[in-house]
């Protein structure tokens, strides 16, 4: 198993870090094309979305409040600059955020436990 934070920010397989984690965008392989491991448990869930909307607003308020007031730009002129910074800046999080998460999964083992009662019952 390699690394999980060289694997994950890469967008590699947690287990041989060679092979692609992604076919196309952020779509996960069904299997590693260098080791043949199954990717069909791959769920990040929610978690680099969540990520990535605080990262995202972090970086591009600032950038909005220097615009808007520092430049007195037009609402019109504002929303044409941020509205594709804010798409490629989120996008380009988002995949490194969600394949970092799928290899700390991997990493810790973590899963879903299903059927397992609660002995305090």
């Amino acid at each position: 198993m390699t690394k999980w934070w060289k694997a994950g920010p890469a967008s590699k397989c947690p287990e041989c870090g060679k092979g692609e984690l992604f076919d196309g965008l952020l779509k996960f392989r069904a299997q590693c094309p260098a080791c043949g491991n199954s990717f069909a448990d791959a769920d990040a869930g929610d978690g680099p979305a969540v990520i990535v909307i605080a990262v995202a607003g972090t970086i591009l308020v600032p950038i909005l409040l220097i615009l808007m007031f520092g430049f007195h730009l037009s609402p019109l002129i504002l929303m044409l600059i941020m509205a594709p910074l804010t798409l490629i800046t989120s996008i380009g999080l988002l995949r490194p955020f969600k394949s970092t998460l799928f290899a700390l999964q991997r990493h810790n083992k973590a899963g879903e436990i299903i059927g397992k009662k609660n002995s305090d019952q």
